[in-house]
């Protein structure tokens, strides 16, 4: 069953680790995760992008393949299914959908229709159980100031961080900007976008300092990328049956679940489901 993202992310706060969302672009993306979670006994969230779930037919679709793909595998570590920087419109889709967590990202609106927009989506997160995650400022550029809005779940903030590949001269991350969100924000988890490349010291560090959410996705489409291309390049799909697709993308599912194994090794959250 699906869960709010709620009781996982303030476990984690109170006890210095932080869970891993990993996006998911399809059946094989989630079925990989969900089975290292399992196999870790760690919580796990699920983000879907805007363009993720359109790219899956829709968030209807995603919902009711991550539900019956929990009954099925008989997976039992707490599974938030997130919306990972959704337009406005987009959430209220979602909630819809059944998804059991929402990330409202106001971040190009001014800061004054931001809150008032979040503040709607809190009401009803509220009301329905769902988790709530609102962004301020903008993830890969400067932040010109923080604040924290009763009701909201969680909480990115752009300390540096950048979504994506980071380049040779990134400056890393800006503890001084963590350290301020935190004393606006209190006890409130902050999320840290970005977590594809970012050192481990780094990781720890953030973690100590209140981060309970790490966003991971280009680390596991790089990781799918190199077996699936290994797979080819080394004509194993000329082998046999080796075109059939189960056997074909199986390189790329083992990638993505020894990826998503040091993760939560990293974040500390295995064994706390």
């Amino acid at each position: 069953m699906l869960v709010s993202a709620k009781e996982m992310l303030e476990k984690a706060r109170d006890g210095k680790y932080a869970v891993g969302q990993f996006n998911i672009n399809n059946l094989e993306w989630t079925k990989s995760i969900l089975l290292t979670a399992q196999e870790m006994n760690s919580p796990v969230i699920l983000g879907v992008s805007c363009g993720a779930g359109k790219y899956m037919t829709g968030f209807k679709t995603v919902a009711s393949m991550v539900s019956a793909m929990i009954d099925d595998l008989k997976i039992t570590v707490p599974v938030a299914l997130h919306l990972d920087h959704g337009t406005y419109e987009a959430c209220f889709d979602c909630i819809d959908a059944g998804f059991s967590s929402i990330m409202f990202d106001g971040s190009h609106y001014s800061i004054d229709e931001n809150v008032e927009k979040t503040k709607e989506l809190v009401a009803i997160c509220k009301e329905k159980g769902l988790s709530l995650e609102a962004e301020v400022g903008s993830i890969g550029g400067e932040e010109d100031g923080v604040i924290g809005m009763g009701g909201v779940t969680m909480l990115a903030a752009g300390i540096g961080n950048i979504h994506g590949k980071y380049p040779a001269n990134w400056p890393g991350l800006s503890f001084e900007t963590l350290a301020a969100v935190k004393e606006k924000v209190g006890d409130m988890p902050l999320v840290l976008h970005g977590g594809t490349g970012i050192p481990e010291d780094m990781i720890k560090k953030a973690i100590s300092l209140g981060v309970a959410k790490i966003n991971v996705n280009t680390e596991c489409q790089l990781a799918f990328a190199a077996a699936t291309r290994k797979y080819i390049e080394d004509g194993k799909d000329l082998e046999g049956k080796g075109f059939d697709p189960r056997k074909l993308l199986a390189p790329g599912c083992e990638a993505i679940k020894e990826t998503v194994r040091e993760k939560i090794n990293l974040f500390g959250s295995a064994g706390k489901a």
